[in-house]
């Protein structure tokens, strides 16, 4: 019995010790482990915002360059008929807007849905208003048909676009 309460003497000490260095050994550790994961998300962040802002100019640079009236000036010439102008606005449209498919990675998945309405409306408006054209008339025909229907859009959907794009910007910014 006497050996029994010696060993207990010096295993109970050396337990506690044992107990209370592994827990203050476990916190500083998960302390340690939360320091590093706090460090690549600062780092993560710092590295991302540039991209996302970059990924914004892209996206206000796609609506500008699918808006109607830049179109027009980029596409049409003098002789072309309006459905060679309704297919080359279409088809211009369609290029821009896969050219930027990169550019959803870096916004939310809401902001992603606006600019690809706002592709699809501007497709919409350009077939809509051609079926209103004869085939065979001028260029310069469709292109006044369209100037037209823009002026009585009160908010088109590029403005929709460009003010998403802003407002997801200046959460980004902090501003």
């Amino acid at each position: 019995m006497t050996i029994v309460i010696e060993v207990l003497k010096y295993t109970i000490p050396g337990l506690v010790v044992f107990a209370a260095v592994y827990f203050i050994l476990r916190q500083y550790l998960n302390s340690q482990y939360q320091m590093k994961a706090l460090e690549m998300k600062a780092r993560y962040t710092k590295q991302a915002i540039p991209l996302k802002l970059q990924a914004y100019e892209r996206l206000l640079l796609f609506c500008e360059r699918i808006s109607i009236p830049n179109l027009l000036l980029r596409l049409k010439s003098n002789d072309m008929s309006a459905v060679d102008l309704k297919n080359a606005l279409v088809i211009s449209v369609q290029k821009e807007f896969e050219h930027n498919m990169a550019q959803q990675l870096y916004c939310s998945n809401k902001l992603w849905d606006i600019i690809a309405l706002a592709k699809n409306d501007v497709i919409s408006i350009i077939s809509d208003i051609s079926g209103t054209v004869s085939a065979q008339a001028p260029a310069s025909d469709l292109s006044t048909a369209l100037m037209k229907r823009l002026a009585n859009i009160k908010k088109s959907p590029i403005d929709v676009a460009r003010a998403a794009i802003k407002e997801e910007a200046k959460i980004i910014l902090n501003v």
